[in-house]
């Protein structure tokens, strides 16, 4: 009777440990993951250039086409500076955003969406966000 118990309390414990378990899934097509998803431009001074650039990986196993890559706002904006050929599997990219500091003094952070084929993000859409601190013109920046 003991044995019985014992090899039904196992068997419960086994379905209900594999019941919360979700099944594993492989993930097909492009998948576009970034080397950084939040640039932080830290302390610059109103005027300055304050570009930056973002790094990213196809770690899908299927080409990933970046179609458009958008700024928040007037205030952040990235041109034509995204690779337009579609990049391998293990390939690399890169897109550069440019922040106007002229606008405002004061902190920032602002989202840039970028639009693509990849199987991650929402409906093709992956977030990155540039951040920062704009400083009035000629005043020290601290180190």
């Amino acid at each position: 009777m003991k044995t019985i118990f014992s090899i039904l309390l196992l068997l419960l414990t086994g379905l209900s440990a594999s019941y919360g378990q979700a099944p594993s899934v492989t993930s097909s097509g492009p998948v576009i993951t970034f080397q950084e998803v939040v640039v932080d431009y830290g302390m610059i001074s109103q005027g300055s250039a304050a570009v930056r650039v973002f790094i990213f990986t196809n770690t899908g196993n299927e080409p990933l086409v970046i179609t458009a890559i958008k700024g928040q706002c007037g205030c952040t904006s990235i041109g034509d500076s995204w690779n337009k050929q579609p990049i391998p599997p293990g390939g690399t990219g890169t897109f550069t955003v440019k922040y106007d500091t002229s606008i405002r003094v004061g902190q920032f952070e602002k989202k840039i969406m970028v639009y693509s084929n990849a199987t991650n993000g929402s409906a093709g859409i992956v977030e990155v966000r540039v951040k920062g601190n704009v400083l009035p013109a000629g005043a020290p920046i601290p180190k």
